[in-house]
């Protein structure tokens, strides 16, 4: 039951954030926008605090390893153009069904996990995996951000 009910809200999240991503390349990006996330995200980091999310290093390692891999796809389809004085970030055509499919693939692994470690380590590594997509994403976001206001 509580898988059920946890798959549903990630569900609800992922498409919340779909729709936020899409409505923002209708607005000028700025620095503020691009690295504030990953800084509000890292809190989350405070749940290592409980001994029931702690994980040997090397799970955590693959976990933040994977996310890397997984922002790859988010990388590629974030560019930025500038628009007068404003800068934009370009909507890509892919960039839904990358979300979407690293969701599926989020949710697969998740499903697998599951059975294999608690609920609070899955939980913990999943958190893991969404930080190492979502640092490196804004890191490149960054430099494409310093990029497009040069030109």
């Amino acid at each position: 039951m509580f898988f059920i009910a946890s798959s549903i809200l990630a569900a609800v999240m992922a498409v919340t954030v779909i729709f936020v991503r899409l409505k923002a390349t209708k607005k000028p990006a700025s620095l503020k926008k691009i690295i504030l996330p990953p800084l509000f995200m890292s809190t989350g980091f405070l749940m290592f605090l409980f001994p029931e999310f702690r994980m040997p290093w090397w799970e955590a390692g693959e976990s933040f390893l994977v996310g890397c891999l997984f922002s790859i796809f988010l990388i590629k389809t974030s560019k930025f153009e500038k628009r007068g004085r404003e800068i934009y970030l370009i909507r890509s055509k892919a960039f839904v069904a990358i979300l979407i499919s690293l969701f599926l693939i989020r949710m697969a692994m998740k499903t697998y996990l599951g059975h294999q470690i608690t609920y609070t380590e899955t939980s913990g590594l999943f958190f893991i995996v969404a930080f190492g997509m979502i640092l490196p994403w804004r890191i490149a976001m960054y430099f494409g951000y310093q990029k497009a206001l040069k030109s």
